[in-house]
């Protein structure tokens, strides 16, 4: 039996459907090259983003001054204190003054003086320990609240205000200067204008 050749029409037909074809597929491997280099860029920029990483992270690295076995190494743990643990980790503190403000979240004055401790914890944190104490919060506010301020030392956390009870205070802010014997240099109640920090950063670390 005969087989009949196709005409031009035909030919040109098979020839349209295969290079439409061909697109397609190419088409398919473009999309797929692109989508898989768009997740490896956006992954790489996630490695070489640490800023991103300490501020989002739930494990932001505490930097301190010294060792003791009761000084968070974590910013954001927010471990539980009473004033009796307080008392003790302020003794394993001895040999180093220490910056201890009091403070909390939904406090306006504690947001206005937190960035000048900031501020001043980049100038004396190699040789002060800067040290949080919040009080009377919520951990998901006080997390944020330290994210929101990068806040680069440690804090922990007081749910009924014991600590501030014990030292005295009754608002907040109130920050106390440690000197290297263990004994309160000098006390501030109110938010710390840079003039006041300052000053009585010089008692503990001139």
């Amino acid at each position: 039996m005969t087989e009949r050749l196709a005409g031009p029409a035909v030919l040109l037909e098979r020839v349209t459907r295969g290079d439409r074809g061909r697109r397609q597929r190419l088409s398919r491997s473009a999309l797929s090259l692109a989508l898989a280099l768009a997740l490896a860029a956006s992954s790489a920029a996630c490695r070489s983003a640490p800023g991103a990483t300490a501020t989002a992270g739930p494990g932001v690295r505490a930097s301190n001054a010294t060792h003791a076995p009761l000084l968070p190494t974590n910013v954001l743990a927010l471990p539980s204190f009473d004033f009796a643990r307080y008392e003790s980790l302020l003794a394993q503190l001895r040999g180093t003054p220490v910056v201890v403000n009091i403070w909390s979240s939904w406090c306006g004055p504690c947001r206005q003086e937190t960035d000048e401790l900031v501020d001043a914890f980049a100038a004396h944190g190699s040789r002060v320990q800067f040290l949080g104490v919040d009080i009377l919060d919520q951990r998901d506010d006080a997390i944020g609240f330290l994210r929101e301020h990068g806040v680069p030392y440690p804090s922990l956390f007081d749910a009924d205000g014991a600590i501030r009870d014990s030292l005295g205070f009754v608002g907040e802010p109130d920050t106390l200067f440690y000197a290297t014997d263990g004994d309160i240099a000098s006390t501030w109640t109110g938010p710390l204008t840079p003039a006041a920090l300052r000053a009585n950063l010089a008692k503990i670390a001139p």
